[in-house]
Formats: C-alpha cells, structure tokens, sequence
C-alpha cells in the first residue's frame, strides 16, 4: 500500500501531477542529449509539408521518459493498486509496440518501421488480451453507460469493445502527433478531463492515474513545445493513446470518450475520410492534406497557430464530455 494511501484524495492528485509533471520535464533536456548520443533520431516521410523536413534529425523515442515519469508518479502515490497495475500495463504493451516501430525505423533510415498490418495485429493481440482480463475482474464491469439513455451490461463482449477502444485511441493519438507539442498537450487536457470524472465518482486510483498521465504529458512540453527539442515517437503516442482508452474504460466512461477526446476522433476521421474518398473518387480529396492538422498547415496557418487552436479546441471538447458524462 502507498505511503499517500491515507492522504486526502486532492493531495494525492497534486502530488501525483507534480511527481509526473516534474520527472518528465527535469529529465527531459538530459534525455534529448542521451538520445541523441544513442543516435535516436526522427526521419521524416517525404510527402509531408515541406517545413516539416527541418524537424529531420530531431531525437525521438521521447516517450519512454513520458511513460516512465507517469508510472512512477502513479505507482509511488497510488500503490500497486489493480486497477493503476491495468491502466499501466496498457500504456506499456502499447509503448512496447511502438517501440518496435521507432526502432525499425530508424534502423531503416527512413520513416518507416512496422507495416500496418503488423502494428494492427500485434496492437489487436495486445488489447485482446488485456480487455479479456479486465472484463473478468470485479473491479471492470462490463456496462457501458449511454448518456441520457441508461446502461447496456455487455457480457465478456465487452472485452471486445475494450479492445477495440485501445487500438482505436492508440492509432488516434499517434495520428495527431505531427506537430511541435500537439498530441502531448492534447492529452494533458483530456487527462484532467478523466481525473474530474473518477474524483466525481469516487474511483480514488483512476483519479491519480488520470492526473499523473495529464502531469507526465504535460511535463513533456517542455522539450516538446516548438520548436521541439524531443520527439515523443510512436513509443509515446500508442502508450499515451492506450492510456485514454484505459482510463475511460476504468472510469466507465467509454462514450464520454469518443468527446473528451474528440479532438484525436477528428484527426483519425480526417484520414479515413481523406482515403476512402479518394480511393472512390480516383484521386480526388476533401482536405489539402490529412490528418485535420495537416490540412490548415497548408492553408496558411503557423504550426503554432494550428497547435494553439486546436488546444482550444481540446478544452472544449473537454467540458462538452464532462457534460455527457454527467448522471
């Protein structure tokens, strides 16, 4: 049991958040130089903007500190709880595939490491596995709760929409990391968004893995804001977006998810919008560019604007999801 376990619920939260906030940004300039040494750096795919190819070089993998300081932050002020042992354990499975990716990649020298029906697969066996176990713990139950509308009890199914969940937000996030500070800030505003949810229904170890994911990403700014000093890599975004899916599954707030997180649904929408409709259309396109951040980068806006922006665009899908999630 945590040395914090009979602390208020509040000084747990502030210790988590600072704990994570603090390890990730701390370490951070060290780690950009240790990467950078290991030779750990980012290429960058050739049909991406053309501002974007100065980013070439830029050390990555960055998401290994992210991973490590909300862990350690979580476990030290949550104890080894099984529902913080859940929710890390899908931040690492999906960072471990990640990992794989960034290495193979920059192996490869080029921006190009597991093929996607590799990473599908292996994230797939990954949240299968995962969901399964939880869906058979008394400590995950398998109603999923439809706002205004009641509950609707999923069996064991339900591992199956756990499952689903995790690849889904994984690939979301990861599809949102394209600029300096996107993805990481994205996450730390929805991460408050889950930790308001657990504190509201009294899920005290959901509430302090919550705040420290928040604080660990938001931590990361530091070396990630632009211009980016640190790229948080594949390793980051699968374990960050994993970590969104774990806590709403935790937080039974798995609709609340789809808008808290909207943001990461919109940029993951845009591609598969972009490639059905070209695909039907033979070659024609509905964005400049996917994913959505893409699409104003071309149509003039700085890097800085879009990432401002759709900050603000992460708050306000998070008080709308707070507002569904509402009994």
């Amino acid at each position: 049991m945590s040395a914090w376990a009979a602390a208020p619920l509040w000084a747990q939260m502030l210790v988590a958040a600072v704990a994570a906030s603090g390890i990730v940004a701390l370490a951070g300039p060290r780690t950009v130089a240790l990467l950078a040494a290991w030779g750990q750096r980012q290429w960058i795919r050739d049909d991406a903007p053309k501002r974007h190819q100065e980013k070439a070089g830029t050390p990555t993998m960055g998401g290994l500190l992210i991973v490590a300081g909300i862990a350690v932050a979580a476990l030290l002020v949550g104890g080894a709880h099984p529902v913080m042992v859940f929710g890390l354990a899908c931040m690492v499975a999906f960072g471990g595939i990640g990992l794989i990716d960034d290495v193979l990649a920059i192996r490869r020298r080029r921006n190009l490491g597991l093929r996607a029906r590799e990473r599908l697969t292996a994230q797939m066996v990954a949240a299968i596995a995962l969901s399964w176990y939880a869906s058979a713990q008394p400590w995950a139950a398998t109603q999923v709760v439809v706002p205004w509308m009641g509950s609707v009890d999923f069996g064991r199914a339900y591992a199956g929409l756990a499952a689903l969940l995790l690849v889904g937000f994984s690939n979301a996030v990861n599809l949102t990391d394209g600029l300096d500070g996107l993805a990481a800030g994205l996450v730390a505003i929805a991460g408050v968004g889950f930790a308001v949810l657990a504190v509201a229904a009294g899920m005290r170890p959901v509430a302090i893995l919550a705040i420290a994911v928040a604080g660990g990403a938001a931590g990361f700014l530091r070396v990630n804001a632009h211009p980016a000093r640190l790229i948080m890599g594949d390793v980051g975004s699968n374990a960050l977006g994993a970590g969104l899916a774990a806590l709403a599954i935790l937080a039974k707030a798995e609709v609340a998810l789809f808008v808290i997180g909207g943001v990461f649904v919109a940029e993951a929408a845009s591609v598969f919008l972009q490639v059905a409709y070209f695909k039907s259309t033979g070659g024609k396109r509905i964005f400049r560019m996917s994913p959505l951040h893409h699409h104003f980068e071309l149509g003039g806006w700085a890097e800085t604007t879009v990432v401002r922006r759709f900050y603000w665009a992460g708050a306000i899908c998070l008080l709308a999801g707070l507002l569904v999630a509402r009994p």
